[in-house]
């Protein structure tokens, strides 16, 4: 959050109990937190005012650590490499730190103990903080989509501890976001307002933390802002800037069906980012010289009824404030090294020894999408309950995965749970949805070249099965090898219904104009526009129909369909369907190649 001026409010909240049961030097530790977070960022302070008394020290640590690392980042009286490597030695650290349950600086202390007793899995944060390390080289945007990338790969995971600890108190929907996209949105302005609000200090840092596609949009901006000069063209970038952090922190789902505690946390941090946003527009040339900061008045207007609408809410619910954790068997796992390219495994052998075919690499697809049928058949043909089938048909799914490796597939697109499949017996869709869980806890590419991503809504699946597949999405975003997208809670339909509804938003704003419109806007407000076009289609089973998948992207694609069940398949097969890929001739409606005439 922008740091503002402490309202008197602030200084006569009562402070948070001492950390129960702990040695003096942890309690000092706490306390060091707290003092930082309230000297540093009084709105950050403000909001975790608003949570009860026993979650308060640990949200503490949580932004005092992302705060001193930023601190260690952003030390510009060291040079890039000096900062860089004090960055390093603080991670190596921590690193080294969380099994021993200790640590001789006081701000990762406090940071051990938060994890062990809330039992947070730190390995998440790693990403954000190998960031932190990479933007001491400085950072530059070619457009809005690469500054989101680095902005939500930053905050995403300290909000993901946040809303962790909020699970781990007991809270029935801890900081549960009706859609994903609402909630990255929403983090997008608490970003943009930050910037905006140390433009100033960022400036005489050399730093301009906005991408050129805002930039080129008021021409001359650019040159004004690095001359630390007020123009028409830098005022009219603010104004546009401050106008669309305003739209992104104005997120009504945001706090829809969630409890009323993190839901009054979330509303006021809203409206604090708005007020912050009216002081950027009233700074005027002032905002290139000093941090703009809202009024002492206009903050308890704000926080005065919040702190009597939370207080209220959380007397309505019982918390559990978990004991001191120490160190053993069940401490949560130590942050995760991402795995340089070069270390990379290569996928284990099939176990009958065959090697895969020898395809040029102009001749392979580029993207194999499957259509994984017949796992419930399968168990039934063997007596057993449906959902065995699901397991047997994850152990499938793991070794065409190492088959595509085999091959050198770039994409590998698997329909792993449709949004038909919710009407299946309710037995059947948990224990599909545990076997999904059950695989991505487990990890098992995780030593694999494989970059992991979910096609799908979020709304009706279980909270904790998006966080594990946001999870594997971030910890796998820079691997460059196989895609194997995920296509859970997916639908063809729903995805061209979602597609014409972002169109028909960007009519609604004159940003499109509806007569012109083509399929080159459609794809870009896919919600993976990035994504190719199927090149084979595959689908075992014995059914020869495409059931609502990928509809946009197989338009050209090459049907193969083979009668063995899903657990039956290996990496043979796919093996097999690409061999018999390379034998088709693709025309995309063009005619045929008239044979060469006799000589």
């Amino acid at each position: 959050m922008p740091p503002a001026t402490p309202a008197p409010a602030d200084r006569l909240e009562p402070s948070a109990p001492p950390v129960t049961g702990d040695d003096p030097a942890l309690r000092a530790a706490y306390r060091l937190c707290r003092r930082r977070t309230r000297d540093q960022d009084p709105a950050e302070y403000a909001l975790i005012q608003l949570v009860p008394a026993p979650l308060r020290p640990a949200l503490h640590a949580l932004w005092a650590a992302a705060n001193a690392l930023d601190d260690l980042g952003d030390d510009r009286t060291a040079p890039a490499a000096e900062r860089a490597a004090r960055v390093e030695a603080w991670i190596t650290a921590l690193h080294r730190e969380l099994p021993t349950g200790t640590s001789p600086d006081p701000i990762r202390r406090a940071l051990v103990d938060t994890a062990n007793r809330w039992r947070l899995d730190l390995s998440e944060l790693h990403g954000a903080m190998t960031q932190v390390h990479d933007d001491t080289r400085g950072r530059r945007f070619g457009d809005w989509a690469a500054w989101r990338t680095w902005g939500r790969d930053n905050l995403l995971p300290w909000f993901g501890q946040v809303r962790a600890v909020f699970d781990r108190s007991g809270v029935p929907v801890a900081l549960r976001l009706d859609t994903r996209e609402s909630y990255e949105e929403f983090l997008d302005g608490v970003r943009l307002t930050d910037i905006l609000t140390d433009l100033s200090a960022d400036l005489a840092q050399g730093d301009l933390l906005l991408p050129d596609e805002a930039l080129d949009r008021h021409p001359g901006s650019a040159d004004d802002l690095a001359r630390r000069r007020w123009s028409p063209a830098v005022a009219a970038l603010v104004a546009d800037l401050t106008g669309l952090a305003r739209r992104w922190v104005a997120q009504d789902a945001l706090v829809r069906g969630m409890h009323p505690g993190p839901a009054t946390v979330l509303e006021t941090m809203a409206a604090l980012l708005r007020a912050q946003l009216d002081a950027i527009d009233s700074a005027g040339p002032a905002v290139l010289r000093a941090r703009p900061r809202p009024t002492p008045l206009t903050r308890a207007r704000v926080l005065v009824p919040a702190r009597a609408r939370a207080a209220l809410a959380w007397s309505l619910t019982p918390l559990t404030a978990p004991p001191p954790q120490r160190p053993g068997p069940h401490r949560p796992p130590t942050p995760a090294r991402p795995t340089p390219t070069r270390a990379f495994r290569l996928p284990p052998p099939h176990p009958s020894g065959q090697r895969p075919p020898r395809i040029p690499p102009g001749r392979l697809p580029h993207h194999v999408a499957v259509i994984m049928d017949g796992n419930g058949r399968w168990a039934q043909q063997r007596g057993l309950p449906r959902h065995e089938g699901h397991r047997a048909g994850a152990t499938a799914a793991r070794d065409v995965v190492h088959g595509a490796l085999d091959l050198g597939l770039r994409h590998l697109t698997l329909y792993t749970f449709s949004t038909e499949n919710w009407s299946r017996d309710t037995e059947e869709v948990d224990a599909l949805l545990d076997v999904l869980r059950r695989e991505l806890a487990e990890d098992p590419f995780r030593a694999l070249d494989v970059r992991l991503r979910w096609h799908g809504r979020t709304g009706r699946l279980p909270p904790d099965l998006v966080d594990l597949l946001h999870l594997r999405e971030r910890t796998t975003r820079t691997r460059t090898g196989l895609t194997l997208t995920m296509c859970i809670d997916y639908g063809g339909r729903d995805e061209l219904t979602r597609t014409a509804a972002a169109l028909a938003r960007r009519v609604r704003t004159g940003h499109l104009d509806p007569d012109l419109i083509t399929e080159d806007d459609f794809a870009r407000h896919l919600p993976h526009p990035d994504m190719p076009d199927v090149d084979l289609l595959w689908r075992t089973g014995n059914e020869q129909r495409t059931s609502n998948f990928l509809p946009w992207h197989t338009s050209y694609a090459e049907l193969h369909f083979t009668p063995g069940l899903w657990p039956d398949t290996d990496r043979r097969d796919l093996w097999r369907a690409v061999t018999a890929y390379t034998h088709r001739q693709r025309r995309h409606g063009t005619a045929p190649a008239s044979p060469a005439p006799a000589p």
